[in-house]
């Protein structure tokens, strides 16, 4: 056992005073040590259950005869922190975690890890952890929140966003707004549709990290509860096995699980995660994978924000055993997972318990709700390096579109302009210097995409920028454009009234200006100031790669 190092021998008699001063016994320095890794605090919707769940995985921890030991990471919001400067903080956030397990894992000697992270950066921060240091791990998601309900609908975080368009839009009364503000996020778990947070919870699942059934499972069901219990029982047995994360996450479980993820129609973010988790295991995941899967994989369920179902739908329909199911044959069923069995023989143990709803909410490979799967990689003079769009929550009449630029050097500049009424159909929206280095920390634009959809502009604007969005954007707005503004990317060379040419089916994000044009442009441009020159985002700043490549540390 790996916690021999800090428990057995003449010399570890003063690492045994310590133990016991927390109050360990004799007969459990005899037992593996697991590590609880658990991302709770009192802010986030998301996490402020995970307490309770630290609580039954350490049951089962101890059911199964191990000794638990409960520490934190720390967990932003994206909800809370968008649409002003606290996002930047956000995707950083996510490299400091996975450095913070790194340290307590590595300092106390683990033999195994279960994890309790929720939402949007803590996820692949927890697996881009556990692909680092690759000891036996269990991941136990925390759940999505359900829905809530105003005018008899069924609501969500989303549906409070874009209210503030219609709202400024004279669509909807004060009073509306209010209701949505009260109602739509009724409690504890990850926003209620398929956004990043949920899309993580069940990526990670179909690489085989999470038990089956844990990513949709929700917050306030006592089958998350259960779930919590038996991965802690399970992590020692995958602890006796010697069974370790990178047993688990391979080549073949990486296309298994973007699969699933384009299956689902999944957010956009996951090809900023999903690499970045990769590059930890030591694995290649170039963002041209994605859409070489994007095009074998149809899309089988319609969910928020793309469609008109919830997580709650999804978890009714099957969860991600019902997608794989649906995937089987194009699925490398030899993969292995966290039960200590292959995905095949979970296939075999997999029971639908609800028939009509997994016929209704998913489709078959034979009908599918669109024959592509949720995410296209865009590529041009704008973007030589890619870029990424989520296909299925574009109308048909988007996907090919010709705009007028109507340039923003920052989120707030163009917010402004949207809130005054000053962006009118034909125009394309370029948000640039809030990359990974410009912003820095490539902030999502989840504030400006909600106002363009309540605003009635949805079906005649473009936005594109070299920051990112929300899981819960929807129409044609196109992200990571790479490489950035700050490093001298095309889309830094943008002026006011430029065409920008957009071709989803086609694959191509263009600026209509000629070689010679932008050769004078770039002779002319000036790198601006940083945004940030003390504390972490500065740091942040200088060592982060650019979007294409997951925004990882160099």
């Amino acid at each position: 056992m790996r916690s021999n190092n800090i428990k057995k021998g003449l010399e570890r008699a003063p690492h045994r005073s310590l133990l016991k001063a927390v109050g360990l016994t004799d007969e459990e320095m005899e037992l593996p040590f697991i590590g609880v890794v658990n991302s709770w605090n009192e802010l986030i919707p998301g996490h402020i259950h995970l307490d309770k769940l630290a609580e039954a995985v350490k049951a089962g921890i101890r059911m199964a005869g191990g000794v638990p030991f409960e520490f934190n990471t720390i967990g932003i919001c994206d909800g809370i922190a968008m649409g002003h400067s606290g996002m930047k903080n956000s995707l950083p956030s996510r490299e400091l975690i996975a450095d913070s397990i790194e340290l307590m894992v590595g300092a106390h000697q683990f033999d195994g890890m279960v994890m309790i992270p929720t939402c949007d950066k803590i996820v692949p921060g927890h697996l881009m952890a556990a692909g680092r240091l690759d000891i036996p791990t269990v991941v136990v998601t925390g759940g999505p929140m359900m829905p809530g309900i105003v005018n008899d609908e069924p609501r969500d975080l989303i549906s409070l966003f874009e209210a503030v368009g219609e709202r400024r839009n004279n669509k909807i009364t004060e009073q509306d707004l209010k209701n949505l503000e009260d109602c739509s996020c009724c409690g504890a778990g990850s926003c209620a549709g398929l956004f990043t947070a949920n899309t993580m919870a069940c990526v990670t699942e179909a690489l085989g990290m999470s038990l089956p059934g844990c990513g949709t499972a929700h917050a306030v069901d006592a089958k998350k509860t259960r779930i919590a219990k038996r991965s802690g029982m399970k992590i020692l047995e995958l602890v006796k096995n010697g069974i370790t994360a990178r047993h688990i996450v391979t080549q073949a479980s990486l296309d298994n699980s973007i699969r699933v993820d384009m299956a689902i129609g999944g957010s956009s973010n996951t090809a900023l995660h999903m690499p970045a988790i990769a590059a930890e295991f030591e694995l290649e995941l170039p963002l041209s994978r994605f859409d070489e899967l994007s095009r074998e994989t149809p899309h089988l369920i319609s969910l928020r924000p793309g469609g008109n179902r919830f997580m709650i739908d999804f978890e009714r329909a099957g969860g991600v055993p019902a997608i794989q199911q649906r995937l089987k044959a194009a699925l490398d069923l030899d993969t292995l997972t966290v039960t200590g069995k292959s995905l095949e023989e979970n296939l075999k143990e997999y029971i639908i318990i609800n028939p009509r709803a997994n016929k209704e909410i998913i489709a078959t490979l034979d009908s599918p709700v669109h024959p592509e799967g949720g995410i296209a990689v865009l590529r041009g003079s704008l973007a030589p390096q890619g870029s990424v769009v989520k296909q299925t929550a574009v109308s048909q009449n988007m996907l090919k579109f010709s705009g007028i630029a109507r340039v923003f050097d920052s989120e707030e500049l163009s917010m402004k302009a949207i809130m005054e009424k000053k962006i009118k159909p034909g125009d394309c929206i370029i948000i640039r210097y809030e990359g990974p280095k410009g912003g820095p920390g490539m902030r999502e634009m989840l504030s400006p995409t909600a106002a363009i959809a309540g605003m009635g502009l949805i079906e005649s604007v473009a936005l594109v920028t070299d920051g990112r969005f929300s899981g819960g954007t929807r129409g044609p707005c196109i992200g990571h454009v790479s490489p950035e503004a700050a490093e001298g990317g095309p889309i830094a060379l943008v002026r006011e009234g430029d065409i920008i040419e957009i071709d989803i089916p086609a694959r191509v994000l263009n600026l209509a200006v000629s070689k010679e044009e932008m050769e004078k442009r770039r002779k002319d441009w000036k790198a601006p100031a940083p945004k940030a020159v003390k504390g972490y985002l500065a740091r942040y700043r200088q060592h982060v790669s650019s979007a294409d490549k997951g925004a990882v540390f160099r």
